[in-house]
């Protein structure tokens, strides 16, 4: 199969670069590994309501107004990224799984489970959902360890002693709601957690991690370099006792963490929330990480092989950049390649 354009993913940025190539009747194909519409926020706890979770911005053209924001963010967004594509009529091919990029000159082949396409230029928006990262610490710990990835909920955690590894927004949410159950709860962070009582500056914080992808490092995340915005939740919770912050541990023994000191926290269950690597796998043929570990950009370009184009990717890793990445990234495709058109597709009347 031939095509101007292959998407990798259908999220936030996916969707966000296909509408731009369908408004322009580009030839295109979106491929995307989930059973349904919602990219990575079908995977959400259970207990992410709404009105609870980041900001979830607006795709272009369609805005996002929920009649009730106290519903579970993983069954609103869904229902929204599918309105999205039936509204603009965004034929997503699902499940599809991308098993290899390779080199075709001038061309690229992208090899799945469901055949194999060329195309002139790829957008590339996987995301993080399916790189859970845990980082690895010396010793053994008998109990249950589960990334942020595999939470459900706090029932699980009735009467258990819980640690919390990780100083992001996620981190603080799911222990407040489980120091809410647990018989008791520690939080442990790499660096001291900064609280601000104004939302964060995203645009300054997508910019600090877009230097780093310019010089071809590894991304880091854009909530690594967010403060942690201080909700009347967050206020109860310091206030009682939820969010006393303790440095990291050292290691792990049988019965919990421990500490250089030799202080030691007896834990039934340990909770990374320790964040996410991109999901670039399938990308490896090509041989576009550098010396300094990333995938040096240009923008959404990649430096090695302008033919290829990441969204969800270091700076946009995140809804305060994937819609701007991926128009940007249709727009870059649709400015410098001979795209052959294709039936008009556009919002249905």
């Amino acid at each position: 199969m031939r095509t101007d354009v292959v998407v990798i993913g259908a999220g936030q940025a996916g969707l966000s670069a296909a509408s731009g190539l369908a408004r322009a009747g580009a030839d295109f194909v979106v491929l995307d590994g989930e059973d349904g519409p919602g990219g990575a926020w079908r995977h959400r706890w259970p207990t992410l309501r709404v009105d609870g979770a980041h900001r979830i911005h607006d795709l272009p053209g369609l805005p996002f107004d929920p009649a009730d924001v106290t519903r579970p963010a993983a069954e609103v967004v869904p229902e929204y990224f599918a309105d999205y594509e039936r509204e603009f009529g965004l034929s997503v091919l699902r499940p599809v799984h991308v098993r290899g990029v390779h080199d075709d000159a001038p061309d690229l082949r992208v090899e799945t489970d469901r055949g194999t396409w060329t195309t002139r230029a790829l957008i590339n928006a996987t995301g993080t959902w399916t790189r859970p990262f845990v980082p690895r610490y010396p010793g053994t710990f008998v109990g249950r360890q589960l990334h942020v990835a595999d939470y459900r909920g706090p029932a699980e955690f009735a009467r258990k002693r819980v640690v919390v590894v990780g100083g992001g927004t996620s981190a603080v949410q799911l222990l407040i709601e489980i120091a809410a159950v647990a018989a008791g709860t520690a939080w442990v962070t790499r660096r001291p957690p900064v609280f601000s009582e104004e939302p964060f500056d995203g645009r300054a914080a997508v910019a600090r991690v877009e230097e780093r992808v310019r010089a071809g490092l590894a991304p880091g995340s854009v909530v690594s370099v967010t403060g942690l915005l201080r909700t009347p939740a967050v206020r109860a919770a310091q206030e009682a006792g939820v969010l006393e912050r303790r440095p990291m541990f050292d290691r792990l023994v049988p019965t919990g963490v421990a500490w250089a000191d030799g202080t030691e926290y007896a834990a039934d269950v340990v909770l990374w929330a320790t964040g996410w690597r991109a999901a670039l796998g399938h990308l490896a043929p090509l041989r576009l990480r550098g010396p300094g570990g990333g995938i040096a950009m240009d923008g959404t370009r990649v430096v090695a092989d302008p033919r290829v184009h990441l969204v969800g990717y270091g700076p946009s890793a995140s809804t305060i950049g994937a819609n701007r990445a991926g128009r940007a990234a249709a727009r870059e495709v649709l400015g410098t390649l001979p795209v052959t058109p294709a039936p008009a597709t556009g919002p249905s009347t």
